[in-house]
């Protein structure tokens, strides 16, 4: 028992620390929160769930525009404690604070533990992890089982057993029912395993039976809900519609100039896209898309170039923050700051943690590289915002641990172990050579 305390304790500490950061952002800065946008179609559909027992955003008309775990989590919640936002706000301090110990896992298991330790501490303070606990998006959610899915690949790497299987395919199904993108990580494991079998860490029966394990549990989780979507919509519909709203809100003669969400390249409402959409039903949307696409080409990489640079901005423009909701607080004007400016740090280390750690580490985060590098396509592809970049932000925490350990351990492959054999080497060079008589 002693031995687990001591194993578990610096976990624990690390989440009840996080959640105390979590909870008090929620009770000064979200303070009177009102769910808007994203998070007011969510919260909606949890509260037809509970009156009409129906998944709708109107009165008794069933809805397949959003993946379901979230509204239904929320809806679960209020049928205990009533129609209170704080209660699913608080349910997002705990999630949060869990990716936070995933991540400290993470590090500790690669780098080692004071490394895993100063990893933990920063995703639990940092702004770019717990603004996301304070308002009904499932940015939260989903960063969760990002987070477990990255972890789940790692396990498999050093014990490949059916169990980290079946927990990396649950992450990959509660990611893809809470945004519908989650289920591309299925791509990332038959990426993962051809490495795997490339540098010859897993034989082809171990990987492929991991690859059979996570795909076909995928599948038969997510079947009921694609069979729910036919039977209300009468067309396949995997997870939820809406692909068609995306891209023409991203894809029109306005995104690359329009300054709706402060800079261009951002995504924009129907109202503002130009031409004007006439069709707007989800099918219209995208036909809508796919015809500019094809008729601006010369215009896409400048767009995708947008996208790509928004990712990386400080903070999201997009409204509905709780530090936009009350921006004259005391709280809102502590917290501005940070969230301009510590998410600039912690890119910039995560790009050398990225570089110091790329010959010795690689292995070891292999998923890490994965998760982030679809991350950017996604964004790039469909549209860039720093809420997108909500996923990978506790594994540039990570990368951030990486440049940390280059700098401080002396281990293998970090600065003080490579100075340490040159100064042996120029020591050995120095000894005067015996001389024989």
């Amino acid at each position: 028992m002693e031995k687990y305390i001591k194993k578990y304790f610096p976990a624990f500490c690390i989440f009840c620390g996080a959640l105390s950061v979590r909870i008090v952002y929620n009770i000064t800065v979200a303070k009177g929160y009102i769910p808007e946008y994203d998070a007011a179609f969510y919260n909606n559909i949890a509260i037809h769930l509970n009156t009409e027992h129906c998944y709708c955003l109107q009165d008794n008309i069933s809805d397949t525009s959003r993946a379901p775990l979230w509204p239904f989590t929320i809806a679960a919640i209020y049928a205990v404690t009533g129609i209170h936002t704080i209660y699913p706000r608080l349910f997002l301090c705990f999630v949060g604070s869990g990716t936070c110990v995933i991540t400290y896992f993470l590090a500790r298991d690669i780098f080692n533990k004071r490394t895993g330790l100063i990893v933990g501490i920063i995703a639990a303070l940092y702004p770019g992890l717990f603004i996301y606990d304070g308002w009904l998006y499932s940015e939260s959610v989903y960063t969760f089982f990002t987070m477990g899915f990255a972890y789940s690949l790692f396990r498999l790497q050093r014990t490949p057993r059916i169990g980290w299987a079946i927990s990396c395919a649950l992450s990959v199904v509660c990611a893809s029912l809470t945004r519908p993108n989650g289920i591309s990580l299925l791509v990332l494991v038959i990426i993962w395993a051809g490495v795997m079998l490339r540098t010859r860490i897993l034989s082809w029966y171990k990987a492929t039976q991991i690859v059979l394990v996570i795909t076909c549990l995928t599948c038969m989780l997510i079947a009921p809900w694609t069979i729910r979507n036919y039977e209300v919509d009468h067309r396949f519909t995997l997870i939820a519609t809406g692909m068609g709203t995306v891209l023409a809100g991203a894809y029109n003669d306005a995104a690359a100039t329009s300054h709706y969400y402060d800079y261009p390249g951002m995504w924009l409402p129907a109202s503002q896209t130009r031409p004007p959409l006439t069709d707007r039903s989800d099918a219209g949307r995208g036909a809508y898309a796919y015809h500019w696409i094809s008729t601006h080409i010369g215009q896409l990489p400048y767009l995708f170039y947008l996208h790509f640079i928004n990712m990386w901005r400080p903070y999201t423009p997009e409204g509905g923050l709780p530090v936009k909701e009350f921006p004259t607080r005391l709280s809102s004007r502590i917290l501005w700051p940070l969230m301009n400016i510590t998410p600039v740090v912690i890119i910039f280390l995560a790009a050398s943690g990225l570089v110091v750690t790329l010959r010795s580490k690689w292995k070891e985060l292999l998923g890490t590289y994965l998760v982030i590098g679809l991350t950017i396509m996604l964004c790039i592809v469909l549209y860039g915002s720093a809420r997108f970049r909500a996923p990978i932000e506790p594994l540039l925490v990570l990368l951030t641990g990486g440049a940390i350990w280059w700098l401080t351990a002396n281990e293998p492959g970090t600065l003080r172990f490579m100075r340490r054999k040159e100064r042996d080497a120029n020591l050995t060079k120095a000894e005067p050579a015996e001389v024989s008589i």
